[in-house]
C-alpha cells in the first residue's frame, strides 16, 4: 500500500500535464486562450479530486496482488 503523500503527489504530477494539455486544446477549440484555460482549470481540479480518490480505494483492495 502507498502513503497519501505518495498518491498525491502522483496526482499532481499527472495533472499538471493533464492541465497543460486540456490549455493546449482549449485553446484549439475555442481559439481564445483565456476559454481554453479556464476550462483546463475545471478540468484539472476535477480529475485531481477523482485521482486522487481512485487511487486510495486502489490501494485499500487486495484482489490481484502478490505479496
Amino acid at each position: 500500500m502507498e502513503t497519501r503523500r505518495r498518491s498525491l503527489v502522483k496526482a499532481v504530477i499527472w495533472n499538471i500535464m493533464g492541465l497543460c494539455t486540456m490549455s493546449l486544446v482549449g485553446f484549439l477549440a475555442t481559439g481564445s486562450a483565456a476559454v481554453g484555460g479556464k476550462l483546463a482549470v475545471v478540468n484539472t481540479g476535477i480529475g485531481l479530486t477523482m485521482y486522487v480518490l481512485y487511487e486510495r480505494v486502489w490501494s485499500a483492495i487486495r484482489w490481484g496482488r502478490h505479496v
